[in-house]
């Protein structure tokens, strides 16, 4: 008897062991999450660019006293820079100014590319939503080019940083060389054309073994087993110590698709789960460009949500496309900010809600 229950004991202590190892977010808390970060009113548009020579993409959103504030790009012909609005209600935007601007020189390498993405923000899903500073500054990461155009020439990923208040518009200052590009000799076999949108976090627990975590996409112009893969977009990482110096990790994305785009990685935490919201574009099985999400528990294996999109095409004014999620919880509701476009290629930033909140009379410039 004593031998049986022995061997028992064992065996619970193997699956166990098991069970904590194992990376996979099972279905039931997958479901649980959607019911948590689901959206079904879409309030509509609330920032729109001045005239239709210009383009806003990106939606950040973060808290600063009583106020909450979003930092976007905009593309206006020449290429990317980074702007600022402020809000006290979510619905509601004034903007404010530029962080990141166009360079007088245009022999630097990040010259006329400037698409900013702020660092180190609290990623409790209903928490704070402030942005962290580290080594008394605000960080931002960015990608940069010097080729004017949408997108055009190499793209590459830097670091910006200011000790001023990130809530006031200021040009924030840049360190004067990328982190990771698409040259380096370490570059892998999905990214070695082009770097885009970055999402830092502060890995307090160095889950991963460092403090910092960065998930970006990328694409590349070769593909390590299926060449009509080429060109895709994938999600991959990198880490740091001093968010200075940065390197990859991992060999292979760890979120990815089969054809299409797999971009614009955002982590929040709720409860043991980081969940990482992304958009998708372009794949076999639906059209357009959509937001969706995946969860995990130690950052670096994720489980790819099967159920319906997040954010999808719907409206007069995402028609085309409906996506890159930026996903705020605040007095029990949740606000999701994504990109709308329209058949007329006008983007803008718009919002959809947990709860009915009525619709925004903000429109593209007739």
């Amino acid at each position: 008897m004593k031998k049986c229950i022995g061997v028992i004991l064992l065996q619970v202590c193997m699956l166990a062991a098991w069970a904590q190892t194992d990376s996979t977010v099972p279905d039931s808390v997958m479901q649980r999450i959607y019911e948590q970060v689901k959206t079904p009113y879409k309030y509509g548009l609330v920032v729109v660019p001045a005239d239709n020579s210009k383009k806003l993409d990106c939606p950040t959103v973060f808290r600063k006293g009583k106020n909450w504030f979003m930092t976007y790009v905009i593309f206006n012909g020449r290429g990317y820079e980074t702007w600022l609005s402020e809000s006290k209600d979510f619905l509601h935007w004034t903007t404010k100014g530029k962080l990141l601007s166009f360079s007088a020189d245009t022999t630097l390498w990040d010259a006329s590319q400037k698409a900013g993405y702020p660092a180190l923000e609290d990623i409790q899903f209903g928490g704070s939503y402030q942005w962290q500073p580290y080594n008394k500054k605000y960080w931002m990461s960015y990608f940069g080019g010097r080729e004017t155009g949408y997108e055009a020439g190499l793209l590459s990923l830097g670091m910006a940083y200011s000790a001023k208040d990130p809530s006031t518009p200021h040009e924030f200052e840049r360190q004067s060389q990328p982190v990771l590009t698409s040259r380096d000799n370490d570059v892998r076999w999905w990214e070695n054309k082009k770097q885009f949108k970055s999402s830092v976090i502060w890995d307090k627990q160095k889950i991963t073994g460092h403090s910092f975590v960065m998930y970006y996409n990328a694409n590349g112009d070769s593909a390590k087993d299926n060449k009509k893969t080429r060109w895709f977009e994938r999600i991959g990482m990198a880490v740091s110590d001093d968010m200075v110096h940065w390197k990859r990790y991992g060999a292979e994305p760890v979120m990815h698709h089969p054809v299409g785009i797999t971009g614009d990685a955002v982590i929040q935490q709720i409860g043991n789960v980081y969940v990482m919201f992304y958009f998708g574009a372009f794949w076999q099985d639906r059209k357009g460009a959509f937001n969706r999400f995946a969860c995990s528990y130690d950052l670096v294996h994720w489980t790819d949500w099967q159920g319906a999109n997040l954010i999808e095409s719907s409206t007069s004014y995402d028609e085309r496309y409906a996506h890159k999620s930026f996903v705020v919880k605040y007095n029990g509701v949740v606000y999701h900010f994504y990109c709308g476009v329209n058949n007329k290629e006008q983007r803008g930033i718009a919002v959809a809600t947990s709860k009915d909140l009525g619709k925004s009379e903000v429109e593209f410039v007739k």
